[in-house]
């Protein structure tokens, strides 16, 4: 009976791993261009998700740019600007 318990958990165990090794989000494949720019975004126009909002907002204050902040944008366009404060506090 414990055998059975074993061999079960084992056969789980390589279940999972052959379940991860084809999951492109576990392994990711960089060269496989999944990072899209936001203009070709589908859902770009939709408005930016709380995520995004709550970043942009934080990042706005951190570089003391109040105007960045708009809390009107698609999710193309905050992530462009996320994207912009990102690099301009790295200066």
């Amino acid at each position: 009976m414990s055998s059975h318990g074993k061999a079960t958990s084992r056969s789980a165990v390589n279940h999972k791993a052959s379940a991860e090794a084809g999951n492109p989000k576990a392994n990711p494949d960089l060269s496989d261009n999944q990072i899209k720019d936001p203009d070709e975004w589908v859902s770009g126009d939709e408005p930016m998700t709380g995520a995004q909002a709550s970043y942009l907002k934080t990042l706005s204050e951190q570089a003391h740019d109040p105007k960045a902040f708009d809390p009107n944008l698609g999710k193309a366009e905050a992530s462009k600007r996320i994207d912009q404060l990102k690099h301009k506090q790295k200066h």
